[in-house]
């Protein structure tokens, strides 16, 4: 049976995915783009290939490495340039401590708004014929 208003689609089918954006001020703001990013990062032990992995280019991924750097007390990336041992970056304790903060945020708002969350999905069209 196709999902309908009488019968919405079952709580089983795969959560709706919240993207949560923090601005505490003109200049500084950080959301699912600049975490993912550092998320990569720590992953990779490379901007670039933490840019690549997110279909970014390098410029792009090194600008938000800067402003989050420049929004915070501490740096949140820490970078050597290539050479003959190579170049890295690495997602410092501040870094690390703003991705625990920022994914356990993520954590508590999809369950505190869960009922919401369910309602609005309840609101939606049927889009099961491409509609």
């Amino acid at each position: 049976m196709r999902p309908s208003k009488e019968h919405p689609e079952p709580i089983t089918a795969a959560p709706p995915n919240l993207r949560l954006r923090i601005i505490f001020a003109a200049h500084a703001m950080l959301g699912p783009g600049k975490i993912d990013l550092l998320q990569a990062i720590a992953e990779t032990g490379s901007i670039a290939a933490a840019g690549r992995s997110m279909g970014m280019s390098y410029k792009r991924a090194w600008m938000l490495v800067e402003a989050m750097n420049a929004a915070f007390r501490d740096p949140l990336v820490a970078s050597a340039r290539g050479g003959a041992k190579g170049g890295g970056a690495v997602v410092t304790p501040t870094g690390q401590e703003v991705l625990r903060h920022y994914r356990a945020l993520e954590q508590i708002t999809a369950q505190a708004g869960i009922d919401h969350i369910s309602a609005l999905r309840g609101l939606l069209s049927d889009m099961s014929d491409g509609k």
